[in-house]
């Protein structure tokens, strides 16, 4: 697909409709897009706290992760189906609905939450191979500055410098190590679940046995424990659904795109969890607690390929995560403010310098100020747009879009709306994200704060629905 006469504000390269034969990915490789985002360090630890948490039966707990990987698979359908018919990523084909420029705020918005993850993820992955260092060749010198010992900041560097490489050969670059990460870090997985298999021996599955009993203990009862299961694994994934244009575009087409969503998403989700499962109730039964974070139970394996292994793939990992859900959003969200004068790549590299310092002084300070609540803040605003697009698309539009307009800043453009901007589009996200925003600070809303993001998509919609008809019904002056 090609556009006529593109505009340079709204066009560059990057953000141009990727040609049909230039959409070289799968299934397998939007396959990989999921396993990456789901094995992070923090992944780990929240699938272990789900089955230990909240007093549920373990198939309780299985089936709530299921359902939630069902949830994000149909929304990543629906916003994915239009980026994977035109080949546009997330920035362009929010231009229909908020406006040619319109489209600017949110991106910047998403952007900037992705800039300071981008900075903790690559602190959480330089972590990992600090590991690495020190059972290899020892703690190193003593002393720290900003919060990292001299070995922490060799470590930090190499992981940023690896990412900033790895992103500067472009997607396809990108495309070939999450296909390799993602069955990797599986292996490895499959490994560490049969050693402490074969270490816990027969109390493993009495171990197990405890889990999938439940105790019942939470409050609310077991609907409201069910609910909290659902809602938490949806807002692990938000983030990258309301992108995810940005990855379908690469995809040959909408079957495959559904493919990798499905084995992505509840059936690697699935997987995911049981070994996640099998491996906690190991360390119980080995070490007396349940330990939920990766890194504790190396420290207690005292084996030095182990701690090689554990911590090459913890590395691998976290940068998998990094680099699908906080590296490429702002690179392409940044080159939407000003295509003409910054690339996709030129992105990557402002978001890398923000992330740099950002993962520098996260132990020092970053950590310490509650910056957790100003990026969930960020995130709930964010909830609305999805909506909002699907809604404009599917319900308004029809699934119709004209790719010129989506580049031309005439005025008599379909998308141009007034000066660039949707104002009707722009009320129904201030409304909606007001609520999410309320929803994320109110105590009385705390135990239904997974399902934020889900609230604020269907409010952004229904807004967007409501007012944009409405208006459509006033009749013209004669």
């Amino acid at each position: 697909m090609t556009v006529r006469d593109p505009d340079p504000a709204l066009y560059n390269d990057d953000l141009a409709p990727v040609p049909r034969k230039k959409r070289t990915w799968g299934a397998f490789e939007i396959f990989n897009v999921w396993t990456n985002d789901i094995q992070s360090l923090f992944g780990y630890t929240l699938a272990a706290t789900l089955f230990i948490a909240y007093g549920l039966n373990g198939w309780a707990v299985f089936a709530g992760i299921i359902l939630a990987g069902i949830i994000v698979m149909v929304l990543c359908d629906l916003v994915g189906r239009p980026s994977v018919r035109y080949g546009i990523p997330y920035a362009v084909m929010a231009r229909a609905s908020m406006g040619v420029h319109g489209t600017q705020f949110p991106t910047l918005i998403r952007g900037i939450t992705a800039m300071f993850w981008y900075g903790a993820q690559t602190y959480f992955a330089s972590t990992a191979v600090a590991l690495l260092i020190t059972a290899l060749f020892g703690p190193g010198p003593d002393g720290t500055f900003l919060g990292l010992s001299p070995v922490g900041w060799i470590s930090y560097v190499i992981v940023a410098v690896f990412q900033l490489v790895l992103f500067s050969q472009g997607i396809g670059w990108i495309g070939v190590f999450l296909n390799w990460a993602g069955p990797a870090v599986y292996l490895v997985m499959i490994a560490m679940m049969i050693a402490l298999w074969a270490m816990a021996g027969g109390d493993l599955f009495s171990e197990l046995g405890t889990v999938f009993a439940g105790d019942g203990d939470y409050p609310g009862g077991q609907i409201a424990a069910f609910s909290a299961v659902v809602g938490t694994m949806v807002a692990y994934f938000a983030a990258v659904v309301v992108n995810y244009g940005d990855f379908s575009r690469f995809t040959r087409s909408e079957r495959a795109m559904r493919r990798g969503n499905f084995w992505g998403l509840p059936v690697s989700l699935a997987l995911f969890s049981f070994l996640t499962l099998v491996i906690t109730a190991g360390t119980s039964v080995l070490y007396g607690e349940a330990l939920t974070n990766p890194a504790d139970i190396v420290a207690r394996v005292d084996n030095i390929w182990l701690t090689v292994v554990a911590a090459l793939t913890f590395f691998i990992a976290t940068v998998g995560i990094n680099l699908v859900a906080n590296f490429i959003p702002p690179a392409y969200g940044l080159a939407n403010l000003a295509p003409s004068l910054i690339s996709a790549r030129t992105g990557g590299l402002i978001t890398a310098a923000v992330g740099f310092v950002v993962g520098a002084l996260w132990v020092a300070y970053i950590d310490n100020v509650g910056i957790a609540a100003f990026v969930d803040t960020l995130g709930a605003v964010l909830a609305p747009l999805y909506g909002i697009i699907v809604a404009d698309h599917y319900l308004l539009r029809r699934q119709r879009l004209d790719l010129n307009a989506l580049y031309t800043t005439d005025p008599n453009g379909e998308y141009y709306f007034t000066r660039g901007w949707n104002l009707r589009a722009l009320t129904a996200f201030c409304l909606a994200s007001a609520f999410s925003v309320t929803a994320v600070w109110l105590p009385a809303l705390q135990s239904w704060s997974g399902f934020v993001w889900i609230f604020g998509a269907l409010l952004g919609g229904t807004l967007h629905y409501v007012i944009a008809r409405s208006r459509r019904a006033v009749p013209t002056a004669s």
